[in-house]
């Protein structure tokens, strides 16, 4: 996704074996699809931004409400709608973007359970009707160069905030080996609170997903694996794998 003051790049994709990969005119991937199973979550870190699940109830879930920020290659808003079968909805500048997952990513079209939204996410965090109102707002904002995120200020984290509800979690993903990711972390924890704000260690290509809860929760280490076990139990996540990479910053 890329803000509305820059012109918007022109949308492509490439395939390499059984997986369909997004690029924003560029040769940087902004999301992928496994041909063969598109509502599945290919990549490693577009699968733990799904590490909010650790913190509720999986009954509850498709009586949730997820957003994403930045539609990518779909991956989210389709696991959420399909897997997870949740209230979802996505917001997207660029046109391209919305029109290439719709014809190349198996993303369905709207209905009373999917709304795919163009629009400017700074806006829509910072507006009034979204808010208290999101449990899973999973925000992945990174223009065509991909080098850092889009939308990355203490006052647009303390608004992805009061999008939440007192359950709600916030997805980001970040360059964990960015010069620029503890500058990051650290608007987070100002916006959210440092007993808030959970973290992985970086993926192989270098991704940090960063979770911060509306409410802090302490989970012992035996309580966030039975956690895991339950939702890799019902939904196609490596969500076990995640225990060993995944703690709290404080």
């Amino acid at each position: 996704m890329v803000r509305k003051k820059t012109t918007l790049p022109d949308v492509n994709f490439s395939e390499y074996g059984p997986v369909r990969y997004l690029h924003l005119g560029t040769e940087w991937v902004q999301g992928s699809m496994k041909i063969e199973q598109p509502f599945d979550i290919d990549l490693d870190y577009v699968q733990r931004m799904m590490a909010w699940l650790l913190f509720v109830d999986p009954d509850t879930v498709s009586k949730r409400h997820a957003m994403q920020l930045g539609l990518g290659a779909a991956s989210l808003t389709k696991f959420c709608y399909k897997h997870l079968r949740m209230q979802t909805t996505a917001i997207e500048l660029n046109p391209q973007v919305i029109a290439a997952c719709r014809l190349w990513f198996k993303l369905p079209a709207d209905n009373a359970k999917l709304s795919v939204v163009l629009g400017d996410a700074e806006e829509v965090a910072r507006h009034s009707h979204w808010q208290g109102q999101i449990d899973a707002l999973q925000v992945d904002l990174y223009d065509h160069e991909a080098a850092a995120p889009v939308l990355d200020s203490e006052a647009f984290y303390a608004d992805c905030r009061r999008l939440l509800t007192d359950e709600g979690c916030m997805s980001v993903n970040l360059f964990g080996r960015s010069s620029q990711f503890d500058q990051s972390l650290a608007k987070i924890v100002a916006a959210f609170g440092e007993d808030s704000v959970w973290s992985f260690k970086p993926t192989r290509e270098g991704n940090t997903v960063v979770l911060a809860l509306r409410t802090p929760v302490k989970l012992k280490r035996h309580e966030l694996l039975a956690r895991a076990e339950a939702v890799q139990a019902r939904w196609p996540l490596p969500a076990t794998r995640w225990v060993r990479v995944f703690k709290p910053v404080a």
